[in-house]
């Protein structure tokens, strides 16, 4: 199969939709199938080998956002555009990208959902040109739903079927202001009917975007989430320090402050002696005056000298973190479609504790690597990882299993051979349409 994967990079943050397309193309590779991965927007911040090496970046960051707010940029020669296109600018609004937020970006996000009749649609030509000459697809893949609006072009004009991850849109179309949700929503419902397969990581969120996007079941096909084994810690000796670990985005949205109570809950309590906190991920500019209040609210409970912050970390680090982890936790406050850093810390042997809620017990249940609680309660939270602190044999029994699921279930093999088979299926379907219907 001949496979192009378009892919949103998140400048220099860490993006677990990066990862998973990332470690997906790699796979396919393996496999020995052609994969070619396309950044979009900003270069791609990965932990792994990155797969778009090589490629041309399109829909520059600078030139899609000068064409939404200047007319005479959008009617300017080929020689400005490029112009913006150099790495020094491009890591200058890397820079700027991590500081915007939904609410600022409610015309912009219209605009590409409009593809061919929006304000970016010389960048969708520029795209198409390239796949036309260098790509040859057999099936195309967009990163996630706020892409759709390239569907209609990519079809028409390569003849090859369009295929769509859906990873959480909804929290940022949510967050789009008031005179720009509703409209981007109808809008994104009516451009999806130009998609040919829709791919969520789990049940949960493929029900939800189906009845936001009111999408046809038959088009909505559930693949796990998968990552690279390789590399990750076995479970730590049993003689260190009890220790809860959080690793994903420091922030508000992520639960951080949920877990943060927690654990001065249990520090109080007194039963689980030693224990200590570790928080890793990623943290930017918005994040750290959060991360600041909760170090103050950690060294007003006199427990900040047990807890570690690790903000940013590369591959290594990152795996050298869920090292002698006792237990783990992210407890997302919003529907968080997945969460990679669950399968994470199966594949060091870490059971978990999460939220009752989105797709958290889906995965939970899959692996068979944790338990369950209340959402958004401090308290509930504090009582499930205490159950786990005081049962290490219990602990145990999770982590192994944890690490099973992760070499059966969500691995990046067995994603790529999920996408070879439901995608193979798509294109086999779309060949045997009259051409008339396959637009």
């Amino acid at each position: 199969m001949n496979f192009v994967q378009l892919t949103p990079g998140a400048g220099p943050m860490y993006c677990g939709n990066c990862f998973r397309d990332n470690a997906l193309v790699a796979a396919l590779r393996r496999a020995g199938h052609e994969a070619l991965m396309v950044p979009l927007y900003l270069p791609l911040t990965l932990d792994e080998v990155n797969q778009s090496a090589g490629t041309p970046l399109f829909f520059n960051g600078i030139n899609v956002y000068l064409e939404q707010k200047s007319a005479l940029f959008r009617r300017a020669p080929a020689w400005v555009h490029r112009l913006f296109s150099s790495p020094r600018l491009l890591k200058w609004a890397a820079g700027r990208a991590a500081k915007t937020r939904a609410a600022d970006l409610g015309d912009l996000t219209l605009s590409m959902i409009l593809g061919e009749e929006g304000r970016q649609a010389r960048e969708l030509v520029q795209l198409v040109d390239f796949l036309k000459t260098h790509a040859k697809p057999d099936i195309i893949c967009l990163s996630n739903a706020l892409l759709i609006g390239m569907a209609r072009q990519l079809k028409q004009e390569l003849g090859v079927p369009v295929a769509c991850v859906l990873q959480g849109e909804d929290t940022f179309l949510d967050a789009l202001p008031e005179s720009h949700r509703d409209l981007v929503w109808r809008t994104l419902a009516e451009r999806a009917r130009d998609v040919d397969l829709f791919i969520p990581p789990t049940q949960y969120f493929g029900d939800l975007m189906a009845r936001r996007l009111h999408l046809p079941p038959e088009k909505v096909k559930v693949i796990f989430n998968g990552l690279n084994p390789e590399g990750w810690p076995e479970p730590g000796a049993a003689a260190g320090p009890p220790i809860v670990g959080y690793f994903a985005r420091m922030c508000r949205e992520k639960g951080l402050d949920t877990l943060v109570r927690a654990f001065v809950l249990l520090k109080r309590r007194g039963r689980v002696p030693g224990l200590r906190l570790k928080v890793g991920g990623g943290c930017g500019p918005s994040d750290e005056p959060f991360v600041m209040l909760l170090k103050a609210e950690l060294r007003d409970a006199g427990v900040l000298g047990d807890a570690e912050f690790h903000p940013n970390v590369d591959r290594a680090e990152k795996q050298a973190f869920y090292h002698g982890l006792s237990v783990f936790s992210v407890p997302a406050m919003y529907g968080e479609a997945f969460g990679l850093y669950q399968i994470e810390a199966f594949a060091s042997g870490v059971p978990v504790v999460q939220p009752r809620h989105a797709g958290f017990p889906e995965i939970v249940h899959a692996a068979g690597a944790g338990i369950l609680c209340a959402p958004g309660d401090p308290a509930a939270l504090a009582d499930g990882l205490e159950e786990l602190l005081l049962d290490a044999p219990r602990r145990a029994a999770l982590g192994a299993a944890g690490r099973q699921a992760v070499r059966e279930i969500f691995n990046a093999d067995q994603m790529a051979r999920e996408t070879l088979r439901i995608c193979g299926d798509t294109i086999q379907k779309f060949a045997a349409r009259p051409p008339a219907r396959r637009a």
